[in-house]
């Protein structure tokens, strides 16, 4: 029996990266696991991986782009009527990602998308999901920042911004939801990027990122940051709240 079992979780930026190994996961350690992303196509084939793998639990896709603040209402709607509940929501997705600059050269529209793909969003799923589960008295939020966001990284205004505030939101909901039973984690991801090894610069970039990694490799989002994720999602966490954690092999100190 997994440590999610019976619980219903969200997760949002299920496609690739940290958010599909999540969402995998959860559905191992039980949980019916509602995925969202833009890539509908990318969910059907995770929750095809799930139902191959046996997992106690399952996945079901839905198409969501974050920025439309309609799909979110859409993804917690259907999430509560197909499932009578929501226990979990963890926040991953982020936009913009390919869209970096200095200071000098970052413009506000491209840091507005930033927030509205990073803090913004987050904040209206809380928002959307807190009257389910302050009627359970019991929810777990799991939000994704980045070292970009508590340490300075040149190139990357937008992004350092938009996660620096996810650090915010997050703190700040520890402080406001505990008292319905509500506890609010953050994450620090460093992990293989999807395609890494499929040129000759993407293994160099991961070759000297493992060199400076201290337990010696750059880690992998099912094995090593998943794990992290289910632990902040299940009952066990409830002492857990308003901390920043970076599952990054020592890689990074948030304060």
């Amino acid at each position: 029996m997994g440590i999610l079992e019976g619980r219903v979780a969200i997760v949002v930026g299920a496609s690739s990266g940290v958010g599909r190994g999540c969402a995998l996961k959860f559905a191992e350690e039980g949980a019916t696991v509602l995925a969202a992303a833009r890539r509908l196509s990318r969910l059907e084939e995770l929750a095809e991986e799930a139902e191959k793998a046996g997992f106690h639990g399952t996945i079901t896709p839905i198409e969501c782009d974050i920025l439309e603040e309609a799909n979110l209402d859409k993804i917690v709607s259907f999430c509560a009527d197909k499932f009578g509940r929501i226990d979990i929501l963890a926040c991953i997705a982020q936009a913009g990602l390919n869209d970096q600059h200095y200071t000098m050269e970052t413009t506000k529209e491209n840091a507005m998308e930033f927030f509205l793909g990073g803090p913004v969003y987050t904040m209206q799923l809380i928002q959307k999901c807190m009257p389910y589960f302050e009627k359970q008295h019991y929810g777990r939020i799991i939000t994704c920042a980045s070292g970009a966001g508590v340490h300075a990284t040149p190139g990357f205004t937008g992004y350092s911004m938009a996660k620096a505030a996810v650090v915010a939101l997050t703190r700040l909901c520890s402080k406001e939801f505990a008292k319905y039973g509500v506890v609010t984690n953050c994450f620090l991801p460093v992990i293989k990027a999807d395609g890494f090894d499929t040129s000759d610069q993407g293994r160099a970039a991961m070759e000297q990122l493992k060199q400076v990694i201290p337990v010696g490799y750059v880690g992998d989002a099912y094995e090593d940051c998943a794990p992290v994720l289910a632990f902040l999602a299940s009952e066990g966490a409830h002492y857990l709240n308003g901390q920043v954690l970076s599952i990054c092999g020592g890689l990074l100190n948030p304060v």
